[in-house]
């Protein structure tokens, strides 16, 4: 990320006509190129009154938006908003235009020869999950509640801007559409690498697409803006707390992975082994379950100690299946659904040959998760002493 914010709001503030209260006051923000901030609170905090500043769909009454450093409220703001992909709940399609027409938009008002907006159109579509041939020359009421929302994400990206302001993107859509549309986005943010400010008044929405979090209380007030692990691990006031509601530990193990945790040996034996063998390893590390492997270490089963004492011929008829097994880049929020699965209450780690490499158990999500609350706790409290 550049060292110079990307989008800079210097102290915004907005009071509309007839009230003395103000929608959003002194608002201090900086937004990082290529990054995904995300304005989350509670409804009326102002979210949606920040985002329309940024491109002026409504006047500041004080304070300044810097864009790569320009003053923009002393430019066109017709032009500005050229600049800006900006992409809403209702979408907002233009229902007497095909889709392509509607993605045209802004590059024709920019200008582009003709040639140049079919082959963006062409590729947005393509980029957007939308196959031209079968797209471009349908009309909105033609699509689906996804469909539509795709196409709105490439009439944001018309004329390839820099910056997207997305509004409640997704918060019309059934929730598994909603969950695939979130993916799709994540997965074009990787190639495209815009700057984004996303409003949505979804905790878990903004903890799955923000590089960044600001929640917002009254008039845009910051009650907290950090990466959304360490929110999770770290609520700075009891608002944030709240806000985040419970659960929030059991969020944070999705930024933790199973390679932060130290593998330590755990009792297995091949299927060649005698259960005598197994019994001994049980006894020595004070165990009640051990895993079965094959002669290339890959798991098998877990093997109860009560089995092995009744020292049968063969292990086929024994045990339990050891379920999904865990990689090395696998979250520990996966580990833990694993676990509860599991009948040993514990989730089996393999390395990248698949041999058997360890054991998650919840001794070890606690202390991760203490791991991260006190590196979060640290990281306050140096920022505090260099305030």
């Amino acid at each position: 990320m550049s060292p110079e914010p990307k989008i800079h709001l210097d102290r915004v503030g907005k009071t509309y006509p007839g009230t003395k209260i103000p929608a959003v006051e002194d608002l201090t923000l900086d937004v990082h190129e290529g990054e995904i901030l995300v304005l989350v609170g509670p409804s009326g905090c102002g979210k949606s009154t920040t985002l329309r500043l940024i491109n002026r769909m409504i006047e500041p009454s004080n304070g300044r938006i810097l864009l790569d450093g320009e003053d923009v409220t002393k430019v066109n703001p017709d032009k500005l908003r050229r600049r800006i992909g900006y992409v809403i709940q209702q979408i907002g399609l233009f229902p007497h235009q095909t889709i392509a027409q509607n993605i045209a938009t802004v590059p024709k008002m920019l200008g582009w020869e003709k040639e140049r907006i079919t082959e963006q159109v062409e590729s947005l579509l393509t980029t957007v999950g939308l196959d031209p041939d079968q797209y471009r020359d349908r009309f909105p009421k033609e699509l689906s509640g996804g469909q539509a929302q795709r196409v709105g994400v490439a009439r944001a990206l018309g004329a390839d801007p820099d910056i997207m302001l997305m509004d409640e993107p997704f918060g019309a859509i059934d929730p598994i559409t909603r969950d695939r549309l979130q993916n799709e986005f994540l997965r074009l943010q990787e190639e495209l690498h815009k700057t984004i400010v996303f409003v949505t008044h979804d905790i878990d929405e903004a903890i799955k697409m923000g590089d960044r979090i600001a929640i917002l209380g009254d008039r845009s007030t910051i009650r907290q803006i950090d990466t959304p692990e360490r929110i999770l691990a770290y609520p700075v006031d009891d608002f944030v707390d709240d806000f985040i509601g419970t659960g929030s530990t059991i969020k944070g193990l999705n930024f933790l992975k199973v390679s932060s945790l130290k593998q330590t040996d755990y009792p297995s034996i091949s299927d060649a082994d005698p259960c005598a063998t197994g019994v001994a390893k049980l006894d020595e590390a004070g165990l009640e379950w051990l895993v079965l492997v094959d002669a290339q270490r890959r798991p098998l089963r877990w093997l109860h100690r009560d089995e092995l004492a009744k020292s049968p011929a063969s292990y086929d008829d024994l045990g339990e299946d050891v379920g999904d097994l865990l990689n090395s880049d696998d979250s520990l929020f996966h580990a833990l659904e694993l676990m509860v699965q599991s009948a040993a209450g514990q989730s089996v780690v393999v390395d990248k040959h698949g041999a058997f490499a360890g054991v998650v158990e919840m001794s070890h999500l606690n202390k991760a998760i203490r791991r991260a609350q006190y590196e979060a706790r640290l990281h306050y409290e140096e920022m505090e002493a260099n305030a």
